[in-house]
Order: structure tokens, then C-alpha cells, then sequence
């Protein structure tokens, strides 16, 4: 039997270097960049809240979607973000694209440190043999199951994890700045080629919208892995760069056995 006097043993730990400077200090400015963009965009929006696509838009023209056909909870939300939180548009203008320059050269410098010091090739390039339906079956497993990390590569990004930072790095937040730019008068006297990318202005402002939307349920899925993974271990990771990888309680031997 067990001896009650003796000792329990407690699983090992292993401190592993996980995050770079570079990569903290974009994570921690784009986070609050983004906050701050989302609730002023939302203080833009609400001055004339519809959507259109193609080159014009106005009052009596057909919005394919309108902020009065959203659901209660999603317009009450809404306001709660909003920043300013009384209506002002020319604050909500100023802080938005005061942020907006610094997400884009947060980004941009991001970009360039990650190339050189190779966090791009080393941890974000997804191989062939990962994009294989049972190894995106299996991380999927891995995830319901809460095991977010593979014990032997506790530092390594798992094939989901890839796919979600690729499409937010490569894809949503570049087409969120090139967006924000087709938008701006000043930016299609001197690149009239954007709104042609586009579609026109309205059609940049609606994926401008349904951009913004992926990332903030980007954001919340990110958020909901973070606290399912254990926040304090993962916040202190993304602040110090260093992650406690938990080990393993020993197999108990004979001479516990009855």
C-alpha cells in the first residue's frame, strides 16, 4: 500500500523560451491597436450605418445589410464598444486612423524582424504532410480533448494554430489596411489602382466590415483557447517569452503496489 508518510511526487517542469521580443512586442501594440480601431470603426459605422457594393452608395440605394437588421444583443454590444461612447465622428475618425498607422508599421516591422531572425520559416510554414486530413483530424481531436500543446515540440505551432496566424498576419489584417486606404480620398487621387482592386469604394468599405468581423472573431476564439490552455501560462509566455511546459507524475513502481 501507499506509504501516507511518504512524499507525493509532484510532476516535473520544463521552462522553455517561446516568444521573442519582436513577436511580444507586436502581440501586446496590435492588441491594443485593435481594440482601440474596432471601438472607434464602430463610432465611424454608426454614422451611416449600411453597406453597399460597388462604386457609390447612399440613403436610397440597396444596402445588403443595415445596422437595424442585426440582432439586439449584437447592437447593444456594439455601443458598449463604441469610443467614443457618447457619438462624435471626428474623435472616432482621429483615434482610428491614428491607430490604424500604428497597426500598419507595427505589422510592417513585424514582417521584417520575422524574416531575418526566420520566425516565419521556422515556426509559421505549413508543410504539405500537415494539411493531410488526418493531421488536421488529429490537432482537431487534440483541441476538443483541451491538449493544446505536443508534449515531444512544446514550442511548436500546431496546424491549426498555423492556418488561423497565417490567414490573420498574411491575409486579414493586410486587406484591413489596404481597405482602410481605397477609403481614403487622398489615397486613390495618388493609387487610383486600389479601389480598382476593390471594386470601388463601397465595395472596400463592406470588406473592410466583413474583414474586421473575421478578426474579432479571430480575437474571441483566441482568447477562449488562451483561457482553456491556462491564461497565467500563456499571458506570462506572451510578456517574458518564457512557457512552463508541464511534465509528467512517474509511473508508480512495485513497491507502491499492494
Amino acid at each position: 500500500m501507499n506509504d501516507p508518510a511518504r512524499p507525493i511526487a509532484t510532476a516535473p517542469v520544463t521552462v522553455i523560451k517561446r516568444h521573442r521580443i519582436a513577436t511580444r512586442l507586436w502581440h501586446w501594440i496590435t492588441a491594443v491597436a485593435m481594440f482601440i480601431m474596432i471601438g472607434s470603426g464602430i463610432g465611424i459605422l454608426k454614422a451611416h450605418p449600411r453597406f453597399y457594393w460597388g462604386r457609390y452608395g447612399a440613403n436610397f440605394d440597396q444596402a445588403w445589410t443595415t445596422l437595424d437588421q442585426w440582432p439586439g444583443w449584437v447592437v447593444t454590444l456594439i455601443n458598449l464598444l463604441t469610443i467614443p461612447a457618447s457619438y462624435n465622428l471626428a474623435i472616432s475618425r482621429r483615434w482610428h486612423l491614428f491607430f490604424a498607422l500604428v497597426l500598419s508599421f507595427a505589422l510592417l516591422g513585424f514582417m521584417i524582424v520575422s524574416l531575418f531572425n526566420r520566425h516565419f520559416q521556422r515556426d509559421l510554414r505549413v508543410r504539405a504532410g500537415e494539411l493531410a486530413p488526418r493531421e488536421v483530424a488529429h490537432d482537431v481531436r487534440e483541441h476538443l480533448a483541451l491538449r493544446f500543446h505536443d508534449p515531444k515540440r512544446p514550442a511548436a505551432y500546431n496546424i491549426l494554430q498555423k492556418l488561423s496566424y497565417v490567414a490573420t498576419i498574411f491575409i486579414l489584417l493586410p486587406v484591413m489596411i489596404l481597405t482602410g486606404l481605397a477609403m481614403s480620398p487622398a489615397m486613390d487621387a495618388a493609387w487610383p489602382w486600389l479601389l480598382d482592386i476593390f471594386g470601388g469604394r463601397q465595395s472596400a468599405r463592406s470588406i473592410h466590415f466583413i474583414a474586421m468581423v473575421a478578426l474579432v472573431l479571430f480575437i474571441i476564439a483566441h482568447l477562449a483557447l488562451v483561457i482553456l490552455a491556462g491564461a497565467w501560462n500563456e499571458v506570462r509566455s506572451m510578456i517574458t517569452g518564457r512557457f512552463t511546459v508541464p511534465g509528467h507524475v512517474p509511473a508508480h513502481t512495485g513497491e507502491d503496489a499492494a
